[in-house]
Order: C-alpha cells, then structure tokens, then sequence
C-alpha cells in the first residue's frame, strides 16, 4: 500500500437533502470557531438557537434544488477529479478526497490512515484564496487530529493556489469558451467574507483603506480579499479583455459587514445602467455548488427583472482535464 498520500479537501455537503441531514451538516460547519469567530458562549447560542432552527429549512429547499441525480455535485465532481489525478499520479500517491464538514469527513479519513503508517501527507485545501475559514479551519482540524498520532508522518500543506499558472490557465480555458468580449460586462463573484475577518490578517491596514483593488500590496499576500482581487487580474491579462469592463464583487454574504460590493447588487445596478449581456465568473469555487448552481444562477432573474436580457455563468472547474493535470503541476511545483 502507498505510503505517500495526496489529501484534496473540500468545505462540505449534506450526506442528502433533508432536513434532518441538513440540520447535521450545518450544525458541524456553523459551530467552527473559525467560520463564525465570535465568543464560544455567544457562537453556541446564535448558531443553535437561532440560525439553525430559523435556516434548515430554507437552506434544505436550496439542497433540494443542487442534488442531481447522481448526488450532491460539489462530492460527485472531487470522486471524479480524484480517480483523474491518480491516474495521472500512478503510484507517486495515494490520491483520497475528504471533507472539512460532512463525508467523507476529515477525521475519519485520517483516523483510517493513522492505522496504515504513513510515511507522507500532502494536503491541498481546495481553496484558490486562503481564508481563514476555509484553508485555515482545514489544516487547524488536520494538525489537531495528526498531533495525536504516536507516529507522525512528513507533511506539506499547499496553502494557496490562485497565482499557480496552472489555476489560472484552467480557469482562462473555461471562460474562453464563452466569447468574454462578446458580453458588455464580465463579474468576478468570489464567496464573501465579515470585514472583521479581513482585518485581523492586517490589522495595520484597515480594509476599507487599502488599495488592494488596484494592486497587491506588500501585507496581502494572505489576505482573502487582496487574492481574490489579484486573481481577477491576473485571469483579465491572460484574457486580453478590458479591465474596465469587468468588476469583482462578492456574494453570500450575511450582513452589511461582509466584503463589498456585493454581487447581487452590482447586478442590479448593472442592468439598471443598460446591461443586456452580462457574464458571471466565480474563482473562488474550483468545484460547482450550491454558491454557483443556486445562488449565483438564481442571479439571472434579478437582472432580468431590472431589464438585462441574458446572464451566464461559467462553469467551475470542476473535473475537467486540464484541471486535473493542474493539480499535478501544483504538487510538483
């Protein structure tokens, strides 16, 4: 058996669409310190006594909507990438999918692996841009469960990849297809986050006073919002397009506090200004979700309400080939 393991991990899903499967999946990602950072006592009592109760519901009408008939898309595409790049590996790695909440969950996975004696871990949070919630939650919870081991292997994390050539040219391949210079604008739509968050990677530099919409400022290399937007350029320079036609704003937020401009509202105003085609890019997602399937496609008739005549979506990466090969590049690198 290999002894060399390749880790990808992605945030979760719902073992089904149900309620009750729901309720489970969000009780476990809700209750992390890291995607809620408030006090624990505050952090219990908002998540299991008010979002919980108040959002399974709603939130299992949106899983409803995701499922396919193969199952949740965000599982069924890291089996598929997962079964690619081990063909492309051969024997270098072992090469398991996990998830930070939900199954495969992440503490089984390793406690399989502490029985096997692993001489090495790589492990690749499937996260363009480190964030605290996502990338750090994910390796916090892989070294509190490896710590305990009696025999710990050698391990490399992979924090980020958004600047990887590989990421990038995946990312403009997939957007190609779609004629971007056809579309009278281009959204960047990246999966927001609180300002607070933001602001405890720098605190020197307060958020809404940096200039990391225009240019990757020395403290930004681990910032979330510096990255995201440093993508989004980097993606318009392989693309030739003109960066005065496109903006990057952020969606899923849950208050005013959260990264801005918000996504639905750039859409709005969009087509308020007379936008008929608009083309909508999400790299902060490697894999379709409910964030992209639901949310960002539910987009569509918001601007056609305010008189946009057609929005797309490109897909995620998905599986795709190119991809795959892509996380090869990013292991050997």
């Amino acid at each position: 058996m290999n002894k060399r393991v390749l880790l990808l991990v992605n945030v979760g899903t719902a073992n089904k669409p149900e309620k009750k499967d729901v309720k489970r999946y969000l009780t476990q990602f809700l209750n992390d310190a890291r995607v809620i950072d408030l006090p624990w006592l505050i952090r219990k009592i908002l998540v299991n006594l008010i979002i919980i109760p108040f959002r399974a519901g709603k939130s299992t009408a949106l899983y409803k909507r995701l499922w396919n008939s193969e199952g949740s898309p965000l599982l069924v595409n890291l089996n598929k990438l997962v079964e690619k790049i081990q063909i492309r590996l051969e024997d270098k790695y072992r090469v398991i999918g996990a998830m930070r909440y939900g199954n495969p969950s992440l503490i089984n996975v390793l406690k399989k692996l502490e029985k096997e004696n692993i001489d090495h871990i790589t492990v690749l949070p499937l996260f363009p841009q480190y964030a605290s919630s996502t990338t750090g939650s994910v390796i916090e919870n892989f070294f509190k469960i490896t710590g305990k081991w009696n025999n710990i292997p050698a391990i490399r994390i992979v924090g980020q990849f958004y600047y990887h050539s590989s990421f990038i040219g995946s990312f403009v391949k997939r957007i190609a297809v779609f004629k971007p210079d056809t579309f009278d604008h281009i959204i960047f739509s990246y999966h927001g986050l609180p300002l607070s968050q933001i602001d405890k990677v720098h605190p020197m530099v307060k958020s809404n006073k940096c200039d990391c919409d225009k240019q990757m400022p020395p403290h930004g290399s681990n910032c979330y919002r510096a990255t995201c937007f440093e993508t989004s350029r980097l993606l318009i320079g392989k693309l030739n397009i003109n960066s005065e036609k496109t903006t990057v704003a952020f969606q899923s937020r849950f208050s005013k506090n959260w990264l801005n401009p918000f996504t639905d509202e750039v859409i709005v105003n969009l087509a308020k200004k007379g936008f008929k085609r608009i083309l909508v890019v999400s790299p902060s997602f490697v894999a379709d979700c409910l964030e992209t399937i639901v949310e960002v496609n539910d987009y569509k008739t918001l601007f056609k309400k305010y008189g946009g005549e057609e929005m797309v979506l490109v897909p995620s990466l998905n599986d795709d080939d190119l991809w795959a090969d892509g996380i090869v590049n990013i292991l050997d690198s």
